[in-house]
């Protein structure tokens, strides 16, 4: 089947993305685990900084990598496909563009949560607020794209299953 051009909907682009989250968990989990190790950090509060930009780096790689092959996992899974604005696969640059620009799913709440030493349910509660009200920023788009693929200038596709080839 081949892709069509129009976005996914809301809720299996959501699906996606936090089926996304948890594959990415486990990456960043080996990666912090290799760190630690290579690194021989003891405590936890070690190296923050350094692992930190280390995971950054890793993530960035992760979604650079797959945003020019034009699917990870998790959007094969939900058929969902990442091209730029007029269909064509993306270029590593504009791949790279798109996870910077992606942090404006995570930079503003942490930036409300930051100066303030909230619990964990109300850190909770704001992020995952921000969360949906963002996504819900998407019904504003005219073509239902989230914004940081318009500013991008990508876009996320319905994608179909490829049709296994017959064996003759």
């Amino acid at each position: 089947m081949m892709s069509d051009l129009t976005a996914p909907g809301l809720l299996r682009r959501m699906a996606c993305w936090l089926y996304e989250g948890m594959l990415l968990f486990a990456v960043l989990f080996i990666s912090g685990y290799l760190f630690s190790t290579l690194s021989q950090t003891r405590h936890a509060l070690d190296n923050r900084h350094g692992l930190q930009a280390f995971l950054f780096l890793v993530a960035g790689i992760y979604f650079t990598w797959f945003g020019h092959k034009g699917q990870t996992l998790a959007m094969k899974t939900w058929h969902i496909r990442v091209v730029d604005a007029s269909g064509q696969a993306l270029t590593q640059k504009r791949a790279l563009l798109r996870y910077v620009l992606s942090w404006i799913w995570f930079i503003p709440p942490l930036a409300i949560v930051g100066p303030y030493e909230l619990s964990g349910g109300e850190t909770a509660l704001v992020f995952l607020g921000w969360v949906a009200a963002w996504a819900m920023l998407s019904r504003f788009h005219p073509l239902r794209q989230f914004w940081h693929d318009a500013l991008a200038g990508t876009r996320l596709i319905n994608a179909g299953p490829i049709a296994a080839k017959k064996s003759t």
